[in-house]
C-alpha cells in the first residue's frame, strides 16, 4: 500500500469464447515514468514456451507460425488510448486456446511493479441454435389496426459452459431495428423505448413455452407496428469476477407485418343552409375490418377551422351501443352499418362554423368485454348560415333648416318600403356628420349617436357635451321614423347629414344579431354668412390738462352683419419702459363686461381705488374717468372692445374684437430732477460691529420747499459678490413716516431713520456673515403741486456698494485661551500637590542601615 510502481492489467481469467466468434482482449498499463504514450508486446503459449504475436514497435516481432494471420489482418493490435491497446483475433479456433500474456518495456528511472500480465482463453464449440417457428398463415401477415397477433422463435444451447441466453424481439420499420421488448440472461423482461406504456398495460408481452420457444403477443396493433420482426439471441457466461460476459449472438427473421388503416369520411363538404332550414351531415366510416366490431360517434363545432379539437363545442355522442345524448334542437341517429346522420333543426346564424366527426371501432375481447382498437378524426366541414335581410329603404329630410346662426335645425329619418319584416326584427338609427369642403378632398365622418338593440343611446364625441346640456335632441317619433334636432345651429354645425338604419334579428338564445345596415342620402346644412366687422373710436374729451386733474375720454363703437350686439369694454394703458408693471408692457385697468359689470383689473394702487371709472354712456358708447392723475399715469391709453350675440340657451357667444386708437397722457413739467447715492465711513467692518449706510438724495433744477417734498425710502441687499441673485427687502421707510421691517433669520437687528430732509440712514447692529453683500435703496419721490394735489415721480435706484463682514481672530480667541491656560495652570499645581503629598506620607518608607565610621580617604601620595 506504501509503495508505488508499474501495473500491467489484463482481464480476469479465463476467457471463455466460441470458436469462430471475434475476441477482444485489452491490456493497461498505469503508474509509469517516460513518454505518455506506451509499447506494448503480446505472446502466447499453449504449455510451456511462448510464442511472440504482435507488437506496437518492433515490426519483426512476430513469430513464423503467426506472420500469416497477422499479416492477412485477423490478428491485430487496436490502440484505445496512450497508455492501453487491445488484441483482436477475428475468427479464434481451438488452436487458440491458451495463455496471452501483455508485456510493456521499461521507460522507469527504476525498476518497480509488473511489467506484464498473463490471461488464460478458452474456446468452447458453438452450441447455440436460433429458428423461427413457421406458422400456418404466410410469412408476411396482413393485419388491420385493433388486431392481435402472436410471433415464436426456438433458441437453445449445448455449450459445455454453464451459459444464459438473452432474448429480444425487434421491429425495423425503416433502416435500423429497434428492440420491442427483451427477457435478459438475468431472467429480467426490459421493453424497448417508445413500448414502455404498451408493456405496462398488457398490450405487448413474451411468454416462454416448451422446446425452448419464445413467443411475442401482441394486441390491439396500430400503426406503428408495420414492419419486420426478428429474434436476436445472445449468450452470455460469468466470469471469475462475476461479471457477464457476451460470448456471441445470432438472429433469425421471423415475419413481416402489414397494418392497415381504418378510415373515417364526412360525406359532404362546404354546406351552405338558409337561416331557419335544417342541417344535415352524414359521417360515413370506411373500414376493413373482418369480424364483430361496433363504432362510436362523436361530433364538434368550432368557430374556427384553426381552433384545436380540446377546445371544441361538443354537439353530440353515440357510444359503441348505441346510446345517443340528449339534445331539443340536434339529433344523432344511425342510417346503416357505416352511415351516421347528424340533423340540426331550425339553424341560425350563429351556427355557422367548422363541424367535425370523430369515430372510434370497438372490437369485443375474450372476456366478453369491448376494448377500443382505433380511433379516427374526420376533417372539418364547413358550414355557412346565410341570414334573411329583411328588405326597406332610407329616406332623410330637413324639416326645419336654419337661415342665421342660432336658429333651430331638425332631421327625420324614415324607413319606407319595408318588406318581409318578421315579428322578430326591430330597427335603429345611428346619425353621421361630415365636414362639407369645396375640394374634392375626402373628409371622415363623425358618429353623432347610436342606438344599439335595446334601443340605447350611444353618443360620439363631436355631441356629447351638447347633447347633455340639451343643445342636441335624439328622439323617435314613430315606429319608422327618428329625428335630429340642433336647438341652436352654430357656424360649425354647417355641414352633410345622413343617417344609418340598422335592422336586428333576434336569435334562439334570445340575442340580437345585426343583420343589414342601409345608409340615406345625405342632406346639406348651409345658409350664407358675411363676415363680422367691428370699429372702435377713442376721442380725449379735454385736450389739454395737467397733473392733478380728472383725464376723460370715450369710445364709440360700431358693428356690422351681427345680430342684436352688446358690446364688453376692456381700457388697458401702454406704460414707458422705465415704468411697466406687466411684462408685455400692457396694464389692463378696468373692464365692464357685456352685462354692465364693472371689475377692477390690475389698478393696484390702494390709495386711488376710486381714481377710475367706466360707464356706459349709451349703447354703443363709453366713457373712461381717471381723477387726480399722477406722472406715473402717463401712457397711451386704449379701448378693448368684444362684439356678443346671443346665443342658444339665453347664453352670449363672442363674435369679434376690435381695438380702438390710442389716446396719449403727457405731463410737461419742470419741477425737480432727483438723484439718490449709497455711502458708508466703512465698507468692511467685523462680526458684532456696527454698520452704518446712507442713501443720500440730491435735486437738480426748481427749488422746493422740505415741506413740498417726501420721499419713499426701501433699502434692499443682494447676498453675493455679483448681481446674480434675487434681492431681498431690508426695510422700508414710507413718506409718512411708517416703518416696515422684514422678517430677519440671524441675531443682529436693523434701524431705518431719516437724519435730513435728504437723507436716510440704514444700521446694522451686531453684524454676522450672512449681512454682507452689495447693498441700496430705491427711493420714491412725492412732489406737491400747485394746486395741493401730492404727485408721485418714478423710482430712483442707487447704485450697490458691497459690505464685507470680517471675524475678529483675537476677540474670538481671546477668552478661550484664558480659560485653556488658566486651567492648564490649575491643573499643573495640583498635579504637583498631589504627587508632594503622596512622595511625603503616602509613599515613604524607612530603611535601617548600619552606622559606619567616617573616616578621611588617605592621599595617593601616601599609599
Amino acid at each position: 500500500a506504501f509503495c508505488r510502481g508499474r501495473v500491467v492489467r489484463v482481464p480476469q481469467g479465463p476467457l471463455i469464447r466460441v470458436v469462430g466468434t471475434e475476441v477482444v482482449i485489452p491490456c493497461s498499463v498505469s503508474d509509469y515514468d517516460g513518454p505518455s504514450e506506451q509499447n506494448f508486446d503480446w505472446e502466447f503459449s499453449r504449455e510451456t514456451d511462448f510464442l511472440r504475436i504482435v507488437s506496437t514497435w518492433d515490426s519483426t516481432f512476430t513469430s513464423k507460425e503467426f506472420q500469416n494471420r497477422v499479416g492477412r489482418g485477423d490478428i491485430k493490435l487496436r490502440r484505445s488510448s496512450n497508455d492501453a491497446v487491445e488484441l483482436v483475433i477475428s475468427n479464434i479456433q481451438p488452436p487458440d486456446q491458451g495463455i496471452y500474456k501483455c508485456s510493456t518495456p521499461s521507460t522507469d528511472a527504476t525498476v518497480q511493479g509488473n511489467y506484464d500480465a498473463e490471461v488464460q482463453v478458452k474456446v468452447i464449440s458453438d452450441g447455440l441454435v436460433v429458428s423461427g417457428i413457421k406458422a400456418r398463415s404466410p410469412t408476411t401477415l396482413k393485419l388491420s389496426e385493433g388486431d392481435s397477433f402472436k410471433l415464436r422463435c426456438s433458441a437453445t444451447t449445448t455449450s459445455p459452459e454453464h451459459t444464459h441466453l438473452h432474448v429480444t424481439w425487434q421491429i425495423k420499420s425503416g433502416a435500423t431495428w429497434q428492440d420491442i421488448l427483451s427477457l435478459t440472461h438475468e431472467g429480467k423482461f426490459q421493453p424497448g423505448p417508445g413500448y414502455e406504456e404498451r408493456y405496462r398495460n398488457g398490450d405487448v408481452r413474451l411468454d416462454t413455452g416448451a422446446n425452448d420457444t419464445y413467443q411475442l403477443s401482441v394486441s390491439q396493433a396500430v400503426q406503428m407496428d408495420g414492419g419486420a420482426y426478428r429474434c436476436l439471441v445472445s449468450e452470455w457466461v460469468r466470469g471469475a469476477d462475476s461479471s457477464w460476459q457476451k460470448i456471441q449472438e445470432k438472429s433469425v427473421e421471423v415475419a413481416s407485418m402489414a397494418v392497415q388503416q381504418t378510415g373515417v369520411l364526412i360525406s359532404t363538404l362546404n354546406v351552405s343552409v338558409s337561416e331557419g332550414d335544417s342541417l344535415d351531415l352524414m359521417c360515413n366510416i370506411t373500414t376493413d375490418r373482418s369480424g364483430i366490431f361496433q363504432a362510436a360517434v362523436m361530433w364538434y363545432f368550432t368557430a374556427s377551422a384553426d381552433d384545436a379539437l380540446s377546445d371544441a363545442q361538443v354537439l353530440l355522442s353515440m357510444d359503441h351501443d348505441s346510446v345517443v345524448s340528449d339534445s331539443a334542437l340536434l339529433s344523432l341517429s344511425r342510417v346503416d352499418r357505416n352511415s351516421y346522420r347528424l340533423l340540426v333543426r331550425d339553424v341560425d346564424v350563429e351556427d355557422s362554423g367548422y363541424y367535425t366527426c370523430q369515430a372510434a371501432i370497438w372490437a369485443p375481447q375474450h372476456n366478453g368485454s369491448w376494448q377500443k382498437v382505433v380511433e379516427r378524426t374526420s376533417a372539418p366541414i364547413s358550414v355557412v348560415v346565410t341570414a334573411l335581410e329583411p328588405d326597406y329603404e332610407v329616406f332623410l329630410n330637413a324639416s326645419k333648416t336654419p337661415k342665421f346662426s342660432d336658429d333651430p335645425t331638425e332631421l327625420e329619418c324614415r324607413i319606407t318600403n319595408v318588406q318581409d319584416l318578421e315579428a322578430n326584427t326591430r330597427f335603429t338609427v345611428s346619425w353621421y356628420y361630415r365636414l362639407r369642403l369645396r375640394s374634392d378632398d375626402v373628409v371622415p365622418e363623425q358618429l353623432l349617436a347610436s342606438m344599439d338593440a335595446d334601443w340605447t343611446l350611444l353618443l360620439g364625441e363631436r355631441s356629447r357635451e351638447r347633447t347633455q346640456n340639451g343643445e342636441i335632441i335624439f328622439s323617435k317619433k314613430a315606429v319608422n321614423t327618428f329625428s335630429l334636432r340642433i336647438q341652436w345651429t352654430s357656424e360649425s354645425d354647417r355641414g352633410d347629414y345622413f343617417c344609418v338604419i340598422s335592422a336586428w334579428s333576434r336569435h334562439r338564445n334570445n340575442s340580437w344579431v345585426k343583420s343589414k345596415d342601409v345608409a340615406s342620402a345625405p342632406v346639406s346644412i348651409f345658409w350664407a354668412t358675411q363676415d363680422y366687422t367691428l370699429t372702435v373710436e377713442a376721442v380725449r374729451l379735454k385736450p389739454f390738462f395737467v397733473a392733478g386733474h380728472t383725464f376723460e375720454m370715450t369710445c364709440k363703437v360700431s358693428s356690422k352683419n351681427i345680430k342684436t350686439p352688446r358690446y364688453s369694454v376692456l381700457i388697458t394703458a401702454e406704460k414707458p419702459l422705465a415704468d411697466q408693471s406687466s411684462p408685455n408692457g400692457t396694464t389692463r385697468i378696468i373692464s365692464l363686461n357685456q352685462d354692465s359689470v364693472v371689475r377692477l383689473e390690475d389698478w393696484t394702487d390702494q390709495t386711488r381705488v376710486d381714481g377710475v371709472v367706466l360707464e356706459k354712456v349709451q349703447e354703443n358708447e363709453f366713457r373712461y374717468r381717471m381723477y387726480q392723475t399722477q406722472i406715473s399715469d402717463a401712457g397711451l391709453y386704449r379701448c378693448v372692445v368684444t362684439a356678443w350675440s346671443p346665443g342658444g340657451g339665453g347664453m352670449w357667444r363672442e363674435a369679434v374684437n376690435g381695438l380702438s386708437n390710442p389716446i396719449q397722457i403727457d405731463f410737461q413739467t419742470s419741477g425737480p430732477v432727483f438723484n439718490v447715492s449709497v455711502h458708508s465711513d466703512n465698507q468692511m467692518i467685523y462680526q458684532g460691529e456696527l454698520a452704518d449706510l446712507l442713501c443720500i438724495i440730491t435735486a437738480e433744477g426748481m427749488a422746493l420747499e422740505p415741506d413740498d417734498m417726501s420721499f419713499d425710502v426701501s433699502w434692499f441687499a443682494v447676498r453675493s459678490f455679483a448681481l446674480d441673485r434675487e434681492p431681498v427687502l431690508l426695510a422700508s421707510l414710507d413718506r409718512r413716516g411708517i416703518m416696515t421691517q422684514s422678517r430677519r433669520n440671524g441675531s443682529s437687528d436693523l434701524s431705518l431713520e431719516r437724519i435730513s430732509p435728504l437723507e436716510f440712514r440704514l444700521r446694522v447692529y451686531s453684524c454676522e456673515d450672512h449681512d454682507f453683500g452689495n447693498h441700496y435703496c430705491v427711493v420714491t419721490p412725492w412732489v406737491r403741486s400747485a394746486t395741493g394735489v401730492w404727485q408721485r415721480e418714478p423710482d430712483i435706484k442707487a447704485k450697490p456698494i458691497f459690505l464685507s463682514v470680517k471675524m475678529d481672530v483675537l476677540n474670538a480667541f481671546k477668552y478661550p485661551l484664558l480659560i485653556g491656560i488658566g486651567l492648564a495652570t490649575v491643573i499643573g499645581l495640583l498635579s504637583c500637590l498631589i504627587g508632594y503629598c503622596s512622595s511625603r506620607w503616602c509613599c515613604k518608607k524607612e530603611v535601617q542601615e548600619t552606622r559606619r565610621e567616617r573616616r578621611r580617604l588617605m592621599s595617593m601620595e601616601m599609599d
